[in-house]
């Protein structure tokens, strides 16, 4: 896929955006736009869990504590019982009240850079770029595992690791893209793109798709 192809395919993205449920973070930050904290506490919730969960769990914590004194002021197993079962539960449980106590130490404001955000201990750059992009709608790529796969799947990038793709979309992607390539290629690779057969008969991007590493499709 070359530069030149990108304009229509995010536009063929957007229509088939339409079809599917956005991602449970972005409802998140469509619905609390002035709440960046939430943004925060749910990307780490969805860190290797599914949609569902991640809104379930994500719902029963903010239930409880929805600000970083409140989240700071519960013990660990409280917050593993509101966030399970989310992957790594018990460790996340540990991140987010870490996340918290740092926050209130500092005026409980959240950082609204990746660098800033980078020095909470737990937050990657996927974390900082999501908050940053969704949390404060400011330019940054937040690149997971859809984002890598789909990206070098069209042949558009070739990288090994999700920081590398980072980094070359950030070369290569026009900046007006940026913040919405996630939440896009999140839904189309939950949909369509899948990792495993993806569905090539269905998808409108199919022509300018090199399909790199694609042996079975459907």
């Amino acid at each position: 896929m070359l530069r030149k192809d990108i304009p229509a395919v995010i536009k063929i993205l957007k229509e088939e955006y339409k079809r599917f449920k956005p991602p449970y973070v972005t409802e998140v930050a469509l619905e609390k736009r002035k709440d960046p904290f939430k943004v925060l506490i749910s990307c780490i919730i969805s860190l290797r869990t599914k949609d569902a969960t991640t809104r379930e769990a994500s719902t029963r914590l903010f239930n409880l504590a929805g600000t970083p004194e409140a989240l700071a002021s519960l013990d660990y197993k409280t917050i593993e019982e509101a966030i399970y079962p989310a992957g790594f539960f018990r460790t996340k449980a540990r991140t987010i009240k870490n996340i918290s106590d740092e926050l209130v130490k500092n005026g409980s404001k959240v950082p609204d850079t990746i660098g800033e955000l980078l020095k909470l201990k737990g937050v990657g750059r996927k974390t900082a770029n999501l908050v940053v992009t969704m949390g404060f709608g400011k330019p940054g790529i937040c690149v997971d595992t859809h984002v890598h796969r789909i990206t070098n799947r069209w042949g558009f990038i070739k990288s090994k690791t999700p920081e590398e793709t980072e980094l070359k979309l950030r070369y290569k992607l026009d900046r007006r893209y940026w913040i919405m390539i996630n939440d896009l290629l999140v839904a189309y690779g939950q949909n369509i793109c899948t990792p495993v057969s993806p569905f090539c008969g269905r998808c409108r991007i199919y022509k300018p798709c090199k399909r790199v590493g694609v042996n079975r499709r459907r």
